[in-house]
């Protein structure tokens, strides 16, 4: 039976929600981690199939494959990858910032846009910021953060306190759209190159019919991630609306583009883009 990976934040349950309800059958055993997790357990080997980080995609692209026509992206605003500062971007120079521990894409995503967009060179330090993290983030020195997932959907809508010590928020989405005029593609579904083709075009066929059901469902979606976040569910339905499940033509523009971005600034070595395919 493969090891299908799963992010465990309600931005995936479009993609899970017919899996976890009996409705779509898939025959793997799925595996939760947070994005940076997976990513690991993939490079390890110990995943058959998962969504990653697209920069673990194209940091080792020579281990994987991409599963066609399934991502998260957004055209626009995101909101669940936040930056929450203190004071304007314009005035983080020479900063501390905390970046999450759970992603890799958003981090270099936004030290991208402080380099080459924003003109700025803060002093970027990992830190944990998940939801049960948020209590914590008064104590730790620092001038802005970033949060990913549930818990930058929860401070950002404003129902938990601890929003309020950050007057300036900053979607991380939006401004990539602003920057360049094209989506944005924060996690794609690999599998490895390993793995018989047959039984990864399989689990892709089921997550695809999947989040077709999913997509079909956005409202059942929404009440159950606002039980799991205490999130209003009208703002769970507008943040699961908001995001697209596709890999488009215009998602891999942006797709690339980042990566071309990534490759010029010596941040990362842009690879080809290879799909999974029967041929």
């Amino acid at each position: 039976m493969l090891r299908v990976g799963r992010i465990p934040y309600i931005n995936t349950y479009p993609v899970y929600g017919a899996v976890d309800r009996g409705i779509v059958s898939l025959d793997a055993t799925l595996v939760n981690g947070v994005p940076s997790a997976l990513n690991a357990q993939m490079a390890a080997g110990a995943l058959d199939v998962s969504v990653v980080s697209a920069v673990e995609y194209a940091a080792h692209a020579d281990r994987y494959l991409l599963l066609p026509d399934l991502a998260i992206t957004c055209d626009g605003p995101v909101r669940s990858v936040m930056l929450f500062s203190k004071r304007p971007v314009a005035e983080l120079d020479g900063a501390t910032v905390l970046v999450s521990r759970s992603s890799m894409t958003s981090v270099q995503l936004l030290s991208l846009l402080f380099s080459e967009r924003w003109g700025v060179t803060p002093r970027l330090v990992a830190a944990d910021a998940e939801s049960a993290d948020i209590a914590n983030f008064a104590r730790e020195p620092h001038d802005a953060r970033l949060v990913i997932g549930d818990a930058a959907l929860l401070l950002s809508s404003g129902t938990n306190a601890a929003a309020r010590a950050y007057p300036h928020q900053v979607d991380l989405g939006l401004a990539w759209k602003e920057w360049t005029g094209l989506p944005f593609v924060f996690a794609v579904w690999v599998a490895q190159r390993s793995t018989p083709v047959e039984d990864a075009l399989r689990v892709h066929a089921r997550l695809i019919a999947s989040r077709d059901w999913g997509i079909a469902h956005l409202p059942s979606l929404a009440a159950q991630a606002a039980l799991a976040t205490g999130v209003a569910r009208f703002t769970c339905e507008a943040y699961l609306s908001g995001l697209d499940y596709r890999l488009s033509l215009p998602h891999l523009r942006g797709l690339t583009e980042f990566y071309r971005r990534l490759d010029t600034t010596g941040r990362l070595q842009a690879q080809p883009l290879v799909f999974l395919s029967a041929a």
